[in-house]
């Protein structure tokens, strides 16, 4: 006995009020781009340098300025104990997203342990 399947309508159309949105959006876009005026809000923002390399015993320090077991930084990281051994031991370098989140952890640890 073969089960009924019930197909589920999906839409792949948009709405005439959303492609006039849409559309009006590119123009102003492409009319900024022009340098003609246009009523766009532009907010300008200075992109910070990468972050620094850290080494073996920055991190080290880091974890223990926080009062952290290898486990507990991981966790808080989101990497694995391995990753925070190699790290520590010198046998690999953080990512550049590592990098970035360990520079959040030291200038703002309380981001670390906020549950949200």
């Amino acid at each position: 006995m073969k089960a009924n399947r019930e197909k589920k309508s999906t839409s792949t159309t948009m709405s005439n009020e959303a492609f006039a949105e849409l559309e009006q959006s590119l123009k102003e876009a492409l009319a900024y781009e022009k340098g003609e005026k246009t009523s766009l809000k532009i907010t300008k923002r200075a992109i910070p340098p990468a972050p620094k390399q850290r080494s073996k015993t920055a991190i080290i320090d880091l974890r223990s300025k926080l009062q952290c077991s290898q486990s507990t930084f991981a966790q808080l990281l989101n990497v694995s104990v391995k990753t925070i051994q190699a790290w520590e031991q010198g046998l690999r370098q953080p990512s550049d997203v590592a990098l970035k989140l360990l520079a959040i952890a030291e200038k703002h640890p309380e981001v670390l342990f906020d549950s949200q």
